[in-house]
């Protein structure tokens, strides 16, 4: 039983370490096309980013590494069978993507109230390298945002699990490989955050 239940342990690891790696080429793809773009238009992507607001930016930083760190610790409290921290640490993570969340969507509705969206007349008269700066900042960004909804969907669903035992020391790659799409999401995000708001 020990063997079968540890063949099923490796391979759900590694069919979550393949998704994961499908999820780094999309958004792998979103990163060349930016480079490609910013190579053609320069000026107009320093001009962009400084319209950015980096205050938000570095709060949602360390927003995400902070949840990161969070669910690294919810992982550590189940492997010593420890349901209660675990329900802690899992909570506190979700509460951090909801903060970033709710970050973004203020960000987000000051950006467009300046009129800084794809399409928008301010864009239409500026250079088209701003705008396909906006274009790919929304692209990123907005994908991003849907993976950190859908981490702290699945990572609230594994906290139901937890509770009610059936996620425990004994059997806890369900918890394993939510954290490991999570640290996937802050990854993303280190990224995605000196290429719009700290590109000089």
């Amino acid at each position: 039983m020990t063997h079968h239940t540890h063949k099923d342990y490796a391979g759900a690891k590694l069919g979550m370490w393949l998704f994961l790696f499908t999820e780094l080429l999309l958004f792998g793809g979103l990163f060349l096309l930016y480079a490609v773009y910013l190579k053609r238009y320069p000026q107009e992507f320093t001009a962009a980013g400084r319209e950015m607001h980096v205050v938000f930016g570095t709060a949602n930083t360390a927003i995400l590494i902070t949840s990161s760190l969070l669910a690294a610790m919810a992982v550590t409290a189940i492997q010593r069978d420890q349901r209660r921290q675990t329900l802690w640490f899992l909570g506190g993570t979700v509460l951090c993507a909801i903060i970033f969340l709710t970050n973004k969507f203020f960000e987000w509705s000051a950006e467009i109230g300046h009129g800084f969206y794809p399409n928008s007349p301010r864009l239409a008269t500026a250079p088209p390298g701003e705008s396909t700066f906006f274009s790919l900042y929304y692209l990123t960004v907005g994908l991003h945002g849907l993976h950190v909804l859908i981490g702290a969907s699945l990572l609230t669903w594994v906290a139901v699990k937890v509770k009610r035992g059936s996620v425990h020391g004994g059997d806890f790659v369900l918890l394993e490989n939510g954290a490991l799409y999570w640290h996937l999401v802050d990854l993303i995000w280190i990224f995605i955050f000196p290429l719009y708001y700290l590109i000089l």
